[in-house]
């Protein structure tokens, strides 16, 4: 009886035993769990996107505590709390919130003051196409290649969007490379912007914006949306939210939705997508050769997009008079980085010119570098969903 007793309890240990992280350990969700931590980190120590950069790690974290499968836990595994909380990212929900928030927080004046600022932007998206055409080169399929590529515009919700739709399987690693490269701005983008700039060009002072006209702010979200969804309407559900936030903010009459939406529901938003983001790396679907090449062409995308606007920049003072020339440290903020690469143009700026202030000057293409990335992303969809 004792001998039996005694096999009983070894057979619900080993059982046990059997069904913890311990036995379920693998190198990948050790290294999963580093990664997972040094973004943490990071996001502490250097207050580099801390906003994404905790619920990203720690959900890195979470889906990689090793487990047994059928207790409806992990976030691939139907029914389980954190599949249905994926079920926003999956379906490309929560990406077209976080572009409303967008929108409501956002000032288009300095845009609206320099149009021709918009061109930066657009340049800027050659990233997205440069990219797209390696991917292509490197093996990957169309899709695949237009999902990996979208990492240029230095636009997280607008990857995860276009990655929902046209490579799903891929969109843990794009997600990450686009959060990543997005909080290594002040870090990437500087060496180019000097390495392509000259000290004279530098110190390029630009003539301060006009005032902009409450009209004039009203007007933009109306006409804004009806010029890019009429061009690429697959991307309304990114611009028509944009467009939808940004009345919502300069109207002057819905203050309240406007501070919900810049506030408490893009917070919410925000919170789940990186949780679930971070949890959808799991080891056995993340730690792949796929995932590498994903990384290192988003950080070539990032790279040529960054370049880009600063040569475009160049090639327009080509045309413009003394005077009216543009100071190409604002190449950089193309990118739809909001508003940290516009920050790092400011900062690079003041380093060779105390007293010149590019900061507003900007933010003008780094919002057009918003709408930028929607189109582009709509330009993808259009022709290879």
């Amino acid at each position: 009886m004792e001998g039996n007793f005694l096999e009983f309890i070894k057979e619900h240990l080993l059982q046990f035993y059997s069904n913890t992280g311990f036995a379920n350990f693998t190198i990948g969700h050790g290294i999963m769990i580093l990664i997972g931590l040094v973004f943490i980190y990071l996001a502490i120590t250097k207050e580099w996107e801390p906003m994404l950069l905790i619920p990203i790690g720690f959900g890195i974290i979470v889906g990689n505590i090793p487990m047994t499968n059928g207790y409806m836990i992990g976030i691939y595994e139907e029914g389980s709390v954190l599949n249905y909380l994926y079920f926003g990212v999956r379906y490309g929900v929560y990406p077209p919130l976080i572009f409303l928030g967008i929108g409501a927080m956002t000032d288009f004046s300095a845009l609206i003051s320099n149009p021709k600022l918009i061109l930066i932007g657009a340049a800027a998206q050659f990233g997205i196409f440069g990219a797209y055409s390696i991917a292509l080169a490197m093996g990957f399929t169309g899709a695949e290649a237009g999902a990996i590529g979208i990492i240029g515009g230095a636009d997280g919700p607008t990857a995860i969007f276009i990655s929902s739709k046209l490579a799903p399987h891929l969109m843990g690693a794009i997600a990450i490379s686009a959060y990543s490269y997005m909080a290594l701005v002040p870090v990437i983008q500087p060496p180019i912007m000097k390495l392509l700039t000259t000290k004279k060009e530098r110190v390029i002072r630009m003539k301060p914006p006009r005032t902009v006209t409450k009209l004039e702010k009203v007007l933009f979200p109306l006409i804004g949306i009806l010029l890019t969804t009429f061009v690429v309407p697959s991307g309304l559900p990114l611009l028509g939210m944009l467009f939808f936030g940004n009345l919502l903010k300069e109207s002057g009459v819905t203050r309240r939705l406007a501070e919900t939406a810049r506030g408490p529901l893009i917070d919410i938003v925000t919170i789940l997508l990186g949780l679930t983001v971070g949890a959808s790396t799991q080891a056995d679907v993340f730690v792949n050769a796929s995932s590498l090449k994903i990384f290192a062409l988003g950080a070539l995308s990032f790279v040529i997009a960054t370049t880009t606007g600063i040569l475009f920049v160049k090639f327009m003072n080509l045309f413009l008079k003394e005077g009216n020339k543009i100071n190409p440290l604002i190449g950089n903020s193309g990118v739809s980085a909001v508003p940290d690469s516009a920050r790092v143009s400011h900062h690079i700026g003041m380093q060779y010119d105390k007293s010149n202030y590019l900061l507003m000057h900007a933010m003008a293409p780094n919002v057009a570098g918003v709408i930028g990335s929607a189109v582009a992303a709509g330009i993808l969809l259009s022709f290879l969903y």
